[in-house]
C-alpha cells in the first residue's frame, strides 16, 4: 500500500528515500473492517482520513434515519469538521467495504511540514482540488432532480452502484430506496426504447 500512497503523491510531487522513509516513520497506515465507525455525532477527533483501498462515507442521524452525504473511495481524503473547528462532530463518518486508509493529525502534520515543506504544498494543493469538488457536486445537488443525480453519478462514480448499499445511495442521492428503484426502472426502459 506504500506504493500506492507513493504513486499518488508522485503526481503532485517528487519524494527521496529520506521523505518515503518519514513518511513509514509515521505509522500512519490502518486495515478497517467493514462497517467500522471512524467517528460519532458528538465525538471530538484529530483525524483525518485518506482512502488507499476501499470506502468510507459521512453520514447524519436525522430523527433515526441516515443521511449519507458523501462517499470517499481510492484517492480520495476527508478532514472531519470537527479537527478544525475543535467542536464535537455533527455526523458520522465508516467504512462501507473491508478498507486501507491512512490517518493523520494536525500535530503530525506540523511536525512533518516542518521537516519537509514540499508536503505543505502538496496538501494545500489537495484541500484546494477537493473544495473545488465538493462546491460543484454541491451545487449539482441542488439544481438537479434526483434522475438528474442518479445520471451523473452513473457517469461520474458508476463503480458506486456495485459497492454501496442501495439504501445508502438512495439517501446520497436525496430519495428513498423505493423510489431509487422507480429510478432505474424507468431509465433502462428509456434506454431500450
Amino acid at each position: 500500500m506504500e506504493e500506492t500512497l507513493f504513486n499518488f503523491i508522485s503526481k503532485y510531487i517528487s519524494l527521496n528515500n529520506e521523505e518515503k522513509q518519514a513518511i513509514l516513520d509515521l505509522d500512519i497506515f490502518r486495515q478497517i473492517n467493514k462497517g467500522t465507525i471512524l467517528l460519532k455525532e458528538g465525538q471530538k477527533s484529530k483525524e483525518s482520513y485518506f482512502v488507499l483501498k476501499g470506502c468510507i462515507r459521512t453520514y447524519y442521524i436525522i430523527k433515526g434515519e441516515e443521511k449519507t452525504t458523501a462517499f470517499y473511495t481510492e484517492m480520495e481524503g476527508i478532514t472531519p469538521n470537527c479537527v478544525i473547528n475543535k467542536e464535537p462532530s455533527e455526523y458520522y463518518i465508516a467504512t462501507t467495504e473491508d478498507s486501507i486508509i491512512t490517518t493523520s493529525n494536525p500535530d503530525m502534520e506540523a511536525e512533518i511540514f516542518q521537516k519537509f515543506p514540499k508536503f505543505e504544498s502538496l496538501c494545500r494543493i489537495l484541500s484546494e482540488e477537493l473544495l473545488a469538488k465538493e462546491q460543484i457536486n454541491f451545487d449539482g445537488f441542488k439544481t438537479s432532480s434526483p434522475e438528474q443525480r442518479y445520471l451523473k453519478l452513473l457517469e461520474k462514480r458508476p463503480d458506486l452502484i456495485q459497492r454501496v448499499p442501495q439504501h445508502q445511495l438512495a439517501s446520497y442521492l436525496g430519495i428513498k430506496p423505493q423510489s431509487l428503484s422507480r429510478l432505474r426502472t424507468r431509465i433502462i426502459k428509456k434506454n431500450k426504447n
